[in-house]
């Protein structure tokens, strides 16, 4: 309704009349709530007197200038330490066009990313990280991102369950798979009435005759990775996608797009399905927050879940890009979805593409290669320290590798706490230790800091 100079909110605001955050004057909402039939507005809400709260929230009002003095004050007590975590989360430089083109307007307000109506040009730069990853797997289909390498894994079983031609109900992975990722996948997997099991290693690969020996016809698929949780290059995935494929069970491999810039595509070693997080490029480390990847032979197409953007034509021969499948049953019929996941990724999916870009095969390509030189460099500067053994796992490693200390890890971990370093505390006498090029500077101080702790 048209408001008049007389009812608009020019007095001061008042808490219990209205918000100054909502454009209604008191005249509006007397308005709407007469046109519904409804004498206020908490008759809308049905909200139960034992979580109701009548009373004031006390919070002292400040300026933006005040906030943000108060916030950098509060930041600038947190210790200063220098990360070598990884497991997952890995620190890699992000280019600043990353920043200046995925903050622009045009992405950050466009419609919701999942929507049909989502614009061209987000459509576009979702069908470029499709291509990306695609390219990268060398699989025929990836979906525009998932929430995270947990999630895509779990949903990995359940396609590996719905596409498996004989029954089963067993999913194997490695016994070293994150903790977060086993959680997630044994939740899936729960309600799919399947079961999770895992695997052995053996010297930080799979341990074939184990796994020989636990495989049947039972099994829906077998989960590996290489990178490993602990950095390790899986050297037999052949040999594991073989023994999956023998027992008709879908083989999925965990990995992520720097790596496989380097390591030989998935879809050449008999990949079924990858999976991974996407996030270690166009994102600084999260130590939460993630980008699932997901991709699948094209036999599988109709079986993704999330979304696909495609290619079309409008009536007049332009390119239009579209969102060719959904699969949550908000979009299609339920007994057709399969699955149920809301949204994704999309804002995090278009800063990988842009970091992916901005550095062009080549550069992704030279990015491996640093990450293996850089973990080999230094687990020898760490194996010639008195008391410390590194890399414990005699293989090539990426970014990170176990060391083993004489020492217990508990006190390895915190003395180095204290003199400013952090790593990961993985056994009894483990440690591990990521390395990447925007610490890689500090290898020479980390040295000399288990030098002291371990001496």
């Amino acid at each position: 309704m048209q408001q008049t100079q007389d009812d608009r909110t020019d007095q001061p605001y008042n808490p219990d009349e209205s918000s100054p955050f909502a454009p209604q004057t008191p005249q509006d909402v007397e308005a709407m709530l007469s046109a519904i039939g409804t004498d206020s507005v908490e008759e809308l809400f049905d909200v139960p007197e034992a979580v109701a709260f009548r009373g004031s929230f006390d919070i002292e009002a400040k300026s933006e200038y005040e906030v943000r003095s108060e916030i950098e004050d509060l930041l600038g007590r947190n210790a200063d330490r220098t990360e070598f975590l990884g497991r997952g989360h890995y620190d890699h430089y992000v280019p600043s066009v990353v920043d200046y083109l995925s903050l622009r307007s045009e992405f950050l307000t466009s419609y919701t990313q999942y929507q049909p109506e989502t614009s061209q040009g987000f459509l576009q730069a979702l069908f470029e990280f499709q291509s990306m990853i695609a390219e990268l797997t060398g699989l025929g289909v990836a979906n525009c991102s998932m929430y995270d390498a947990a999630t895509a894994l779990g949903e990995a079983a359940l396609l590996a369950a719905r596409v498996r031609e004989t029954s089963g109900s067993r999913v194997l992975v490695p016994e070293t798979v994150r903790s977060e990722r086993r959680s997630v996948v044994e939740n899936y997997a729960d309600g799919a009435e399947l079961t999770t099991e895992t695997y052995p290693l053996n010297g930080g690969n799979t341990d074939l005759d184990a796994l020989s020996e636990l495989i049947d016809e039972d099994v829906v698929m077998v989960y590996a990775e290489s990178p490993t949780a602990r950095g390790a290059i899986e050297e037999q995935l052949s040999a594991v996608a073989a023994l999956a494929e023998d027992h008709e069970a879908a083989f999925c491999l965990g990995s992520d797009p720097v790596a496989l810039a380097l390591l030989k595509e998935p879809a050449a070693l008999g990949a079924d399905i990858v999976i991974g997080d996407a996030s270690v490029l166009g994102l600084p480390t999260s130590h939460g927050m993630g980008l699932g990847l997901f991709a699948v032979k094209e036999a599988y197409l109709r079986q993704v879940p999330g979304r696909l953007v495609g290619i079309s034509e409008t009536d007049d021969g332009q390119r239009a890009y579209t969102l060719t499948l959904q699969t949550r049953e908000q979009h299609i019929r339920k007994e057709r979805a399969t699955s149920n996941i809301c949204t994704n990724q999309a804002w995090v999916a278009l800063r990988t593409a842009i970091h992916i870009a901005s550095l062009g095969a080549s550069g992704l390509a030279e990015l491996a290669e640093q990450c293996v030189i850089n973990a080999s460099e230094a687990a020898a500067r760490l194996d010639a320290v008195d008391g410390v053994s590194a890399p414990v796992d005699d293989r090539h490693h990426f970014r990170e590798f176990v060391a083993r200390t004489d020492r217990p890890a508990t006190e390895v971990v915190s003395e180095l706490a204290d003199r400013g370093f952090l790593v990961h505390e993985v056994g009894e006498f483990e440690i591990q230790v990521c390395v990447t090029e925007t610490n890689s500077d500090e290898m020479d101080k980390l040295v000399a800091a288990v030098r002291e702790v371990v001496a």
